[in-house]
């Protein structure tokens, strides 16, 4: 790399000899998986990580015609809290296109449909020990679900609180250490910054996400190795 820096500032794929993979743990949602692979492409300089095979997930900042967002209030077992949260849902529904998939969670979850949608941010949630990826979109132009159609909420779901927000209002409790969900810091700040640029930056909904795991060729391991 040059002093002037890469002639691409984005992050790259950068597939490296997988030499084995094997499931540790087949889960309801996801997967514990542990690959031997080798930085330099020697076989036998390899190392192990075991990480969690995730099918990706969509979230949505939903704002509406006062340029208030919508966050979610609901419970969360691993951190024993209740966070502030906005729509969002796994990926799990195998060949749904993304869209359609957050347009569900934004009807399941908030009650609502959306006229307009564009890509806010792309983010791998914990890239260290998890394939997630997530998109979060924008969607505007809101409309209710009709009561026919409205989802029953089970579970932690049913809990659900709503709660509109101005935007400056949802940027000062992230940067005051008061929302810790990562789909809503990282959309609430992507928020701001689009409305600040008066949302001529955006991509379109349908904009290429190669970095989702369903768009990703996962390499074999070498031949007479792995599992």
């Amino acid at each position: 790399m040059s002093a002037a820096g890469p002639k691409v500032f984005a992050d790259q794929p950068d597939p490296r000899t997988l030499v084995a993979s094997e499931t540790l743990y087949e889960g309801r949602i996801w997967n514990v998986v542990s690959d031997t692979f080798s930085l330099t492409g020697d076989a036998e300089d390899v190392l192990v990580r075991d990480y969690i095979a995730h099918p990706g997930a969509v979230a949505v900042v939903a704002m509406d015609d006062h340029g208030r967002i919508l966050l979610l209030k609901q419970y969360r077992q691993p951190v024993r809290m209740s966070l502030w949260e906005i729509p969002a849902g796994l990926l799990d529904v195998e060949g749904e296109d993304f869209v359609v998939a957050a347009a569900r969670e934004l009807a399941e979850e908030a009650d609502l449909a959306a006229g307009r949608w564009d890509v806010l941010v792309d983010f791998f949630n914990s890239p260290g020990s998890s394939s997630e990826a997530i998109r979060i979109y924008l969607a505007r132009d809101l409309t209710e679900v009709p009561e026919a159609d409205l989802h029953t909420r089970t579970d932690e779901e049913a809990e659900i609180e709503h709660l509109w927000v101005d935007l400056d209002d949802a940027v000062q409790a992230v940067m005051a250490g008061r929302l810790h969900n990562p789909s809503a810091v990282a959309g609430v700040l992507a928020a701001a910054e689009a409305s600040r640029r008066g949302f001529e930056a955006l991509r379109p909904a349908d904009a290429p996400w190669p970095e989702h795991p369903s768009q990703r060729h996962r390499p074999a391991p070498a031949a007479g190795t792995g599992q």
